[in-house]
C-alpha cells in the first residue's frame, strides 16, 4: 500500500489544481527546486525520477521523509547539490523565484538543467501591486505581473509560454486573511534569509482533521476557479526549452 500523500494549504490545493493539468506526460525525470516540506514532490514523485532540493534544514527533514515514502529522493541545498550534466525532463519551482534577490540568474540556472525540449513549470504570487505582509513575512523580494514574467523567461531562453492566473475568487479572501496575520508578525521577523527559510512551514496543517478540511473544504472553490480564468492572486507558468538547432 502507498504512503498516503502529504497535506496542502488551501492555496496549494488552488494551486496544484492548476499545476497538475499543465504536467508532461510521463515517464519523466523531474527536478523540484525549493521543495519544501515534500507536498508537492511526494506527488510529482508519481511521474518518474524525482529529485528536490530543498536548502532549509527543518524543512528538508520533513521533505526526506514524505519523498522518500512516494519513491523520490531529496538533496539538503539548491542547484549547487546536482552533478555536473545532469538534466531533466521537468524542472518545477513552486513560490520559489520571488524569494531571490536576482530571478534572472537564478532562473538562468534552472533552465540550464532542462533537457532540450524539456519544460519550466513555475509558480509565483502575482500583480506587483499586491505586495503586502505577507509577502515580507515570508521573505518575498516581489510579486510579478504577467507581462514581466513572460519578459523574463523568453530572455532566459525559453519559449511556448502557457501562463495561467489563478485564485479567484477565494484566492483573495485567502490571502486577505494572511495579510491581515502577517501585519500582527512583521515586527518580531527576522532576517530575509530566515523569512525565507521559514516560508515553507508557514501556515501549514499540523493535524489530519486540518488536512482532511481543507482538503474537502476547497474544492468548490478549486472547481469554481476554473470560471474565472485570466484573474486571481497567483501564477503558474509552464514553458519550454527548445530543441538545440
Amino acid at each position: 500500500m502507498s504512503a498516503p500523500l502529504p497535506p496542502l494549504t488551501a492555496n496549494a490545493w488552488l494551486r496544484w489544481d492548476v499545476v497538475s493539468r499543465l504536467l508532461p506526460d510521463p515517464p519523466l525525470d523531474v527536478l523540484e527546486v525549493g521543495c519544501g516540506q515534500g507536498a508537492a514532490g511526494a506527488r510529482l514523485a508519481g511521474l518518474g525520477r524525482y529529485v528536490g532540493l530543498e536548502p532549509d534544514a527543518a524543512s528538508y527533514a520533513v521533505a526526506v521523509e514524505r519523498v522518500g515514502a512516494a519513491g523520490g529522493e531529496v538533496r539538503h541545498g539548491s542547484v549547487e547539490q546536482l552533478r555536473e550534466g545532469e538534466e531533466f525532463d521537468l524542472v518545477c519551482a513552486f513560490e520559489v523565484l520571488e524569494h531571490i534577490e536576482d530571478d534572472a540568474v537564478a532562473l538562468a540556472s534552472w533552465v540550464e538543467r532542462i533537457r532540450p525540449g524539456g519544460s519550466l513549470l513555475l509558480s509565483v504570487p502575482a500583480h506587483a501591486a499586491r505586495f503586502a505582509a505577507a509577502d515580507q513575512l515570508v521573505g518575498h523580494f516581489r510579486r510579478y505581473d504577467p507581462p514581466a514574467l513572460r519578459l523574463l523567461l523568453r530572455r532566459a531562453g525559453l519559449d511556448e509560454v502557457d501562463l495561467r492566473l489563478y485564485g479567484a475568487p477565494v484566492g483573495y479572501a485567502l490571502e486577505a486573511a494572511r495579510n491581515a496575520i502577517s501585519a500582527r508578525k512583521l515586527a518580531s521577523a527576522g532576517s530575509m534569509e530566515e523569512r525565507s527559510g521559514h516560508s515553507g512551514r508557514y501556515l501549514q496543517p499540523q493535524e489530519d482533521w486540518q488536512s482532511t478540511a481543507i482538503r474537502l473544504g476547497t474544492v468548490p472553490f478549486r472547481l469554481l476557479q476554473r470560471a474565472f480564468p485570466g484573474t486571481g492572486p497567483g501564477i503558474v507558468v509552464r514553458a519550454r526549452k527548445p530543441l538545440a538547432p
